[in-house]
């Protein structure tokens, strides 16, 4: 592997991963915007954006876009979080200028107000769709009510509300401060050829003018707090929970993932056996989420109402178990390789390393490789994980639940 970077005058930087037995490259163009640099008068207008980016911008109309994509038979596609929105294609090494090309013609849309007015009705058909989407729902919920008031807690998709009242020219006041080049990143990976790529993004992207776009950076303060809302035309009862963890720059954040592993992995882990195994759970499982400035573990279970009171008590005793008494080695030794084996085995292609090397660079302003990913996972002990649970995370949870709890004991 070769490792690469360059800074454009305008503050537009470009990393690479390069992998010589490739047989494909992969691009992508990480933008650090996303639900919590919204005010709550323009919720959603990160993702509204991401969705006008395909609408053309001054080479490519809409139906052009989709043919050139579709010509070098690429893979492509984007996706907007609370934190950052991500546009990405891998193609065959030969289309690399056109997609390059392509990408950056998106990033400078029209954004034509017939082109604006038609999608707002495709993101309020989206946001009904997913209310009636129950782990959306309860996600969304469960982030909303940990977070109370912070950033953080955003809605990606903002509100039937907001997106109503949300005007083109909001828009471009946002995109204009938010997509500039000194808050992106441009990824590589894969056998990509270098120094072709720093000229043809110089020449396409070197006139983008920066801008000042700070992000608040303050903590949430989360209190302990249980919220259960009553929807009766759900099939059963879905609950979350949340409780702060490692932040994306704290070296403390493999063991932050290792420790969900083993509380809520999936078969094998504690949540596993002590809901789902007894058949008292349709599902139990326990996520980390790493974010600028603050982590958070968030925890989601499933069942029938009659067994919301005793999911619920065996959540949090499973969870305070684990607080109290610590993993075992048995325990340890199976997540460290779970874990690396899903990380070897999810990056064999360009394009599974691209997401990694661009979240590194937007994170940390490194690259770690692959290998060190996986010997840093291998090398943790159980004093790692312990020094994670010696903050108590889970004291301070929040819990949420939705669905017929009427019928619930």
């Amino acid at each position: 592997m070769r490792y690469d970077h360059h800074t454009l005058p305008n503050g537009l930087t470009i990393v690479g991963e390069y992998n010589e037995s490739a047989q494909s490259v992969a691009v992508g163009f990480f933008t650090r915007t996303g639900a919590r640099d919204e005010t709550p008068e323009i919720s959603g207008v990160s993702h509204f954006l991401e969705h006008m980016m395909f609408k053309g911008g001054e080479r490519y109309s809409a139906e052009e876009v989709d043919r050139v994509f579709a010509g070098m038979g690429a893979n492509y596609n984007a996706f907007t979080s609370n934190e950052t929105t991500v546009y990405y294609g891998a193609v065959l090494p030969e289309f690399q200028e056109r997609l390059i090309e392509l990408l950056a013609d998106m990033l400078r849309p029209s954004l034509r107000q017939s082109d604006f007015d038609t999608e707002k009705k495709v993101i309020l058909e989206e946001i009904a769709m997913y209310k009636d989407r129950p782990s959306y729902a309860v996600y969304d919920l469960a982030r909303m009510t940990y977070h109370h008031g912070h950033p953080l807690g955003n809605s990606v998709l903002g509100s039937t509300e907001s997106i109503s009242a949300l005007e083109r020219d909001r828009m471009l006041e946002y995109f204009e401060r938010r997509y500039a080049p000194n808050n992106m990143v441009v990824a590589l990976t894969g056998k990509y050829d270098w120094q072709a790529a720093i000229a043809q993004i110089e020449q396409v992207c070197g006139t983008w003018q920066p801008m000042d776009t700070p992000r608040a950076l303050t903590p949430p303060q989360p209190i302990p707090q249980e919220r259960m809302q009553p929807e009766p035309q759900r099939d059963r009862v879905y609950l979350a929970a949340v409780a702060p963890a490692p932040a994306a720059q704290d070296d403390s954040r493999y063991a932050a993932d290792v420790l969900a592993w083993i509380i809520g992995g999936g078969r094998g882990s504690r949540l596993y056996w002590a809901l789902v195994y007894p058949g008292i759970a349709q599902s139990a499982d326990i996520s980390y989420y790493e974010q600028d400035g603050a982590g958070a573990f968030y925890i989601f279970a499933s069942c029938a109402p009659e067994r919301t009171t005793e999911v619920i008590d065996l959540v949090r005793s499973t969870l305070q178990t684990v607080q109290a008494e610590g993993i075992t080695e048995e325990e340890l030794t199976r997540a460290r390789r779970k874990i690396a084996s899903g990380l070897v085995l999810n990056s064999e292609t360009p394009m599974g390393r691209l997401t990694s090397v661009g979240y590194d660079w937007l994170y940390r302003q490194e690259i770690e490789p692959l290998s060190d990913t996986v010997d840093r996972f291998l090398a943790l002990t159980a004093a790692d994980v312990d020094a994670v649970l010696q903050q108590r995370p889970f004291d301070t949870l929040t819990l949420v639940g939705i669905g017929p709890l009427a019928e619930a004991s």
